[in-house]
């Protein structure tokens, strides 16, 4: 969703979210020319929108690959050229490794069905 470039915007959308018990999962967020991009995965998806919308933003929502990986060096490459093989263009991605064993990937992708299709 398309947010202010200024200080604290960040703060005023994760805390809302919280104050309602929604979880946030994953986030990616930049500034681009002078307006700010927030990228949100939520554990309760309608009642985030709601929340948000009541802060005055108007969030769009779309389709993740979401993907639990081993956290060791590689793994991200295999699946993406896997998904490249397929035809399927990822748009974008964030990753939240932790330092765990285990990483968690999301990919905006171009095909859903033919992404989870080449990944099986």
């Amino acid at each position: 969703m398309d947010v202010q470039d200024r200080p604290g915007v960040l703060g005023e959308i994760t805390s809302a979210l919280g104050a309602k018990s929604i979880d946030v999962r994953g986030i990616h967020a930049y500034t681009d020319q002078g307006r700010g991009v927030v990228c949100v995965v939520v554990d309760k998806l309608a009642a985030a929108n709601k929340v948000l919308a009541g802060h005055g933003l108007q969030p769009t929502q779309e389709d993740l690959l979401e993907l639990e990986l081993i956290n060791k060096p590689g793994a991200l490459g295999a699946i993406t050229l896997k998904l490249g093989e397929a035809g399927v263009n990822i748009r974008y991605v964030f990753v939240g490794a932790g330092g765990g064993r285990r990483t968690t990937v999301y990919l905006a992708v171009s095909d859903l069905a033919a992404a989870l299709k080449a990944l099986r």
